[in-house]
C-alpha cells in the first residue's frame, strides 16, 4: 500500500490551504495549469483561478483533482473547510479533519449517528438540515460529504472499523426510502475488504462509551491522535496516555459488539422492519 500524503507546516485558513495545496500537488507532477485542463477536460483557466484562492471550484472537479493526483478525500476534505465560514471551525477541528484524511488506518464508534464517510445524501441531508443548514450551504455539504466517501473507495484505502451503538440503527430517517437506502449502504459498504462495520446491541448495556463519539486515527508516524465528541463539543485528543486510555475503552468496546457477521445480519433484520414504501 503507498503511503498516504502528509500535508503539514502551511496555512491554516482554510481557503488558502487549499490553494497551496493546489499548487504544490502541481508543481510536483510538474504539470502545466493547460496540461491539466486537457487531462481533466475543465478550462485551465478554472485550475488558474483555484490555485489563486480566487474561487474555491465545485465538488466534481475536485473529486476529479483527488483522482488526478492520487490523493482520495484529501482535496475534498480541505474544500469541504474552505466553503464553509471560516470562523464556523476551530482550529482543531480543521486539522482533524486534514488528519482524517492522511491516516493510515481509522477505528470509530458511533453513539448517535453513522459516521460521515458512511452517510448517504438522505441521511446527510437530513443530519444537516436538522442543525439549521439549507440552500446552497445545505447542497454543498453534501456533496463535499458524500464526496469524501471516496477516501474508502480506491485501492489505497486505509483500513476502517466502525463500531455503533444499537441506538444508531434504532432512529430512522423520516423518509422511508432514505431510511432503507441508508441501511443498504452500510451492508453495501461493510463488504469491503477495508472495511469492518459492528454493533453494539442495547443489551450490552452502559459502558465507557455509552456517551461518547470517538474517531481513532493512525498516522504515517506511527503516532494515534483521536478526536472525542460529547454531544455539541469536541476535542483532538494528541498526548499518548489519553489516547491510551480511549483505545483500552474502545477496546472493550468491541468486545461487547456484535462479530461482523453477526452484524450484517442485525442490518439486515433492521432493512426488513422498516417500514415499506406506500403503494401509489
Amino acid at each position: 500500500m503507498p503511503a498516504r500524503r502528509v500535508v503539514t507546516g502551511r496555512s491554516q485558513e482554510p481557503r488558502k490551504r487549499f490553494a497551496e495545496e493546489l499548487r504544490q500537488l502541481r508543481a510536483t507532477r510538474g504539470e502545466s495549469l493547460r496540461r491539466l485542463g486537457e487531462v481533466l477536460g475543465w478550462d485551465w483557466s478554472l485550475f488558474a483561478k483555484m490555485e489563486k484562492g480566487e474561487t474555491l471550484g465545485g465538488p466534481e472537479v475536485v473529486q476529479a483533482l483527488d483522482q488526478h493526483y492520487g490523493t482520495p478525500g484529501l482535496l475534498l476534505a480541505l474544500w469541504e473547510l474552505a466553503v464553509g465560514d471560516p470562523t464556523q471551525f476551530r482550529e482543531k477541528y480543521r486539522r482533524y479533519m486534514t488528519l482524517e484524511a492522511e491516516a493510515m488506518s481509522l477505528w470509530h464508534y458511533g453513539v448517535s449517528t453513522v459516521h460521515g464517510l458512511f452517510q448517504t445524501k438522505g441521511y446527510a441531508r437530513t443530519l444537516l438540515s436538522a442543525g439549521g443548514m439549507s440552500g446552497e450551504e445545505l447542497t454543498r455539504q453534501v456533496e463535499a460529504r458524500i464526496g469524501r466517501r471516496e477516501l474508502l473507495m480506491t485501492d489505497s484505502a486505509p483500513p476502517f472499523r466502525t463500531i455503533l451503538s444499537e441506538a444508531v440503527l434504532r432512529t430512522p430517517l423520516p423518509n422511508v426510502g432514505e431510511w432503507q437506502e441508508q441501511l443498504e449502504h452500510l451492508l453495501t459498504m461493510s463488504e469491503r475488504q477495508n472495511i469492518t462495520v459492528q454493533v453494539v446491541p442495547h443489551s450490552a448495556g452502559p459502558h465507557a462509551l455509552t456517551n461518547t463519539d470517538v474517531m481513532f486515527m493512525r498516522l504515517n508516524d506511527g503516532k494515534t491522535v483521536a478526536w472525542v465528541e460529547t454531544g455539541y463539543s469536541g476535542e483532538l485528543a494528541e498526548e499518548t496516555a489519553a489516547v491510551e486510555r480511549l483505545q483500552l475503552s474502545y477496546d472493550r468496546v468491541r468486545d461487547l459488539a456484535l462479530s461482523p457477521v453477526d452484524t450484517r445480519k442485525f442490518i439486515m433484520r433492521t432493512l426488513e422492519e422498516a417500514p415499506c414504501e406506500p403503494s401509489i
